[in-house]
């Protein structure tokens, strides 16, 4: 690789806005800015003396700079969020917690659905959110059900309904796949869900009183009823919900730094209420300051998605920063419309603020508390094994029902806890049903055969079983190709199966280790040997289920979806097929009388 001069480089860069990669000896990128004069930016890093030592020891490892020119600033910190995110720098501050947030997503169908949503915002429809979590959405489609009778079950149980479901006996689905309500009504109840998620309950009411007395004199009483009790609800909601606040969407973040550990709290204002809040632990190298730390985190979270609906118009900050009229920017253009980021000292803002303070501060404390207690088994283990230092632990466990779908999980603890990132699951195939120990010694053959980063070696390998299985461990790991070798430990369970009676095998089982049932560090083995376990059962309940839902025509090679659908359509579904002969499978369009007798031997060996 040609080697760097900076001088050379700065001299030929743009004083355009723009954005910088900077990559290391193997070209990995190990840093990404955002520049409204490149030139003057990218030479800072070059200077004789730079006094922040997390630069110095940025500039020790860039072997190459990479450029893009942008027309706007605004551009620029689009593109450098983006790049983050792609890249994950490890100079650069990560927001770690990264999932999308759930959202209700209302379907543009004939009869629309209401459904929690995910992921990718693909489908047609509106999209109501974000929600803190999957349980706020499940919460607020229940109370939607039980408000406004719309539709939420999938679309093939829609298409295929011949007469009401349970659902419209229970009073929670108005029934449109039957045409027990007319297409005006059913669109009159999706845009009351409409205004109602847009946070608009005040304006549904009022429409729901004139729709009420308009069916009173109307003499259609029915109907007024059912506008009462909508109305009674969505008041009784409205109570419970309301909090003191003139506030009708805004985020206030909160943010705090103890003892090496930062936290960012969100709390969500959306209509007057407290939707909800979220706190993040942004992973964050050393020497980084305040002001970098809420800028990327700020910018990471709000511009990671697309259409900016997750942007409230109010962000109160806990304190200004150099890039905040920047962002704002940025921010306006994505939602398409003014978003304000601002500090406050005083009122109801203020009092917010504290709150979300108060709750990084004691997000901390909590994950603190955690951290040493996991500090403290791991010690004890030490102790307990003999052993100076664990970095890293794995256990494997074998998940069946009956000898069929066999699943083997692996999964990965090292200083902090469960590396969730690291977890493993193999289908296990090739062996006789219902055989752990050759289970186990697949499992070990595929995770640990082609293996050749030492560090990715644990210092002690559980294996949740008696001798059987970890005799399987012993005989792989003796002719073991790296030098390091994990220790071998078996976890068996005692008489009564019984938490706290567990036995530690080693050494082929001629040594035993038994902890008392209070002891830290056999809860750390419990902890590990319960998530394998629990990986395991996952995995293989997964597999079971896929099963269960493919056709057993999907098993023949030949039968394409188009022939799948051909033959069961002829031949009136799985039950035809299974009672047809050569000859009737033969006079499906498509079928050959090969592939006829080829399906009649795979169902009938079935």
């Amino acid at each position: 690789m040609q080697s760097f001069d900076p001088k050379i480089f700065i001299n030929s860069l743009s004083e355009e806005p723009g954005v910088y990669r900077m990559l290391d000896k193997e070209l990995q990128v190990i840093y990404v800015g955002k520049a409204k004069n490149l030139k003057k930016r990218v030479s800072s890093y070059f200077r004789s003396h730079i006094p922040e030592s997390k630069t110095r020891a940025l500039v020790k490892n860039i072997c190459s700079v990479e450029v893009t020119l942008t027309n706007t600033e605004t551009e620029a910190l689009l593109l450098e969020n983006n790049l983050i995110k792609q890249y994950q720098p490890r100079y650069n501050i990560l927001l770690r917690d990264d999932k999308s947030y759930p959202y209700i997503l209302l379907t543009d169908h004939i009869h629309p659905r209401l459904s929690f949503h995910r992921g990718a915002q693909k489908i047609k429809g509106d999209y109501f959110g974000p929600y803190p979590s999957s349980g706020a959405v499940s919460q607020s489609l229940r109370l939607m059900q039980k408000i406004f009778p719309v539709r939420q079950c999938e679309d093939a149980y829609y298409r295929a309904r011949s007469r009401p479901c349970l659902q419209f006996q229970l009073k929670r689905c108005s029934a449109p796949c039957v045409g027990e309500i007319s297409q005006t009504d059913y669109q009159q109840q999706v845009s009351f869900v409409r205004l109602f998620l847009s946070g608009k309950s005040s304006q549904v009411i009022s429409e729901l009183v004139n729709k009420m007395e308009a069916a009173s004199i109307a003499l259609n009483f029915e109907k007024a009823a059912t506008f009462r009790d909508q109305i009674l609800v969505l008041t009784k909601m409205q109570e419970q919900q309301s909090v003191t606040g003139t506030h009708a969407e805004m985020d206030v973040i909160g943010f705090e730094s103890k003892n090496g550990l930062t936290a960012v709290h969100i709390l969500i204002i959306r209509d007057h209420k407290i939707l909800g809040s979220k706190t993040f632990y942004p992973k964050i190298p050393k020497d980084s300051t305040e002001n970098e730390i809420l800028a990327s985190f700020l910018s990471q979270y709000y511009l990671s998605v697309t259409n900016g609906s997750r942007i409230p118009k109010e962000v109160v900050l806990p304190f200004t920063y150099p890039e905040q009229a920047e962002l704002a920017a940025a921010l306006s253009q994505v939602s398409d419309r003014k978003i304000k980021l601002q500090t406050t000292t005083r009122g109801e803002k203020y009092q917010y603020l504290q709150l979300a303070n108060k709750n990084a501060l004691n997000s901390i404390v909590i994950k603190q508390s955690a951290q040493d207690s996991i500090t403290k088994r791991y010690d004890l283990l030490k102790e307990t094994l003999q052993l100076d230092n664990i970095n890293r632990m794995e256990c494997f466990d074998i998940s069946h029902t009956m000898g069929e779908n066999t699943v083997a999980s692996c999964v990965v603890f090292d200083s902090n806890g469960p590396n969730k990132k690291e977890y493993r699951r193999f289908n296990v195939t090739g062996i006789t049903g219902g055989d752990d120990y050759a289970a186990m010694a697949f499992a070990l053959k595929k995770r640990y055969s082609k293996m050749i980063d030492e560090s990715k070696v644990p210092d002690v390998l559980f294996i949740d079983g008696g001798k059987g299985q970890l005799s399987q461990a012993e005989t792989f790991f003796k002719d073991w190709h790296l030098d390091k070798l994990p220790l071998l430990i078996g976890v068996a369970k005692g008489t009564s199966r019984k938490p706290g009676l567990e036995t530690l095998l080693m050494d082929a089982g001629r040594k035993t280790i038994n902890l008392d049932s209070h002891s830290p560090a056999l809860h750390l083995i419990q902890h590990i040997r319960d998530e394998s376990h629990r990986f395991a059962i996952a995995g293989h309940r997964n597999k079971r289920q896929k099963q269960r839902n493919q056709s057993i025509l999907e098993e023949i090679s030949g039968i394409g979806q188009k022939r799948r659908q051909a033959i069961l359509k002829y031949l009136g579904g799985i039950q035809g097929v299974n009672a047809a002969n050569k000859e009737q499978l033969c006079n499906v369009p498509g079928i050959s009388q090969e592939l006829a007798e080829k399906i009649f031997n795979h169902l009938h060996d079935k």
